[in-house]
């Protein structure tokens, strides 16, 4: 079971790196804009010199992959190259006479709605990079660059690193595109629109709603949770401040989409008092729903 799991993961990461090298060919490369971190440098040489993208990720990439499997994680370091030779060798196949893509290329000849390119490919490569750093693999550059930072400082800030390798490509990017001021904030564009989907992938993954009940009835209630909801709850005893009297107070993490099934739940219990917030991540044995009859750690 666990080496089929370890193959859909491989499997997983090749078809996630096919699928920004083709995002790369169709909406980046058309539109005349650097990318973010090494790959925008990439792209920028590629502009220039005509070297193709895919044996620069390779050369820029290779190096550090080799410095994390010895120094850092072996199994990080042999996910990211896979994800980078396939990344690389899609850029590389694409460029054969024998693969023809210019019917799916997307690109204005007037320049109306170039803003949708790198809209279009920050979304989609945020995406990617969400889901194979959920598979503990990331995209090289930037990110082997902060892994190996942070074995060695891990109190080290590498945010601000990015953020200035990423503001330089911006920068550059307006002497190598014919001193235009489009690439730079197309740049921009993309680098938010691929943090912003990236951190939502991380955080939606892991979502969900945490509430705390002050009642009378914990028994009641949690047992309605267990059985409606397929979570359990952790109770404490509680003594009000101003009357002093002894109460419940039920503490549980539910999926969002249980919301109005908790606040029907907590209607047959006038008397009862809750308060509800988001958890933007949980860490442990939580699941969408767990079987009544499996055990449940509280």
């Amino acid at each position: 079971m666990k080496v089929l799991k370890k193959l859909f993961e491989y499997v997983l990461i090749v078809v996630l790196a096919s699928a920004s090298a083709l995002s790369y060919e169709l909406l980046i490369f058309p539109n005349n804009f650097a990318p973010a971190g090494f790959n925008g440098i990439a792209t920028m040489i590629q502009h220039i010199f005509g070297i193709n993208v895919g044996y620069l990720s390779l050369l820029f990439n290779i190096p550090l992959i080799i410095a994390v499997f010895f120094l850092v994680n072996k199994e990080f370091a042999v996910k990211t190259l896979v994800y980078i030779v396939t990344f690389s060798g899609m850029l590389i196949a694409f460029k054969l006479p024998s693969v023809d893509l210019d019917r799916f290329i997307y690109q204005t000849d007037n320049g109306t709605s170039t803003i949708l390119g790198p809209l279009a490919a920050g979304i989609i490569g945020g995406g990617i990079l969400g889901a194979i750093l959920l598979l503990n693999c990331c995209s090289g550059g930037t990110d082997l660059v902060a892994v190996l930072v942070h074995k060695k400082n891990p109190s080290y800030n590498f945010v601000w690193v990015g953020f200035v390798l990423n503001s330089m490509v911006a920068v550059v990017s307006y002497f190598v595109y014919d001193y235009q001021l489009e690439p730079v904030i197309l740049c921009i564009l993309f680098s938010y629109f691929l943090s912003a989907m990236s951190d939502k992938m991380l955080k939606g993954s892991r979502e969900a709603i945490k509430f705390e009940v002050i009642t009378d009835s914990p028994d009641e209630i949690s047992k309605e949770i267990i059985e409606k909801l397929g979570h359990s709850a952790t109770m404490v005893k509680a003594e009000g401040c101003y009357s002093h009297d002894t109460k419940s107070m039920l503490w549980c993490v539910i999926n969002k989409d249980q919301l109005a099934d908790l606040k029907s739940i907590l209607a047959k219990y006038p008397g009862s008092f809750a308060s509800i917030s988001n958890v933007s991540s949980t860490i442990g044995r939580f699941k969408t729903k767990r079987k009544i009859n499996s055990p449940i750690a509280e």
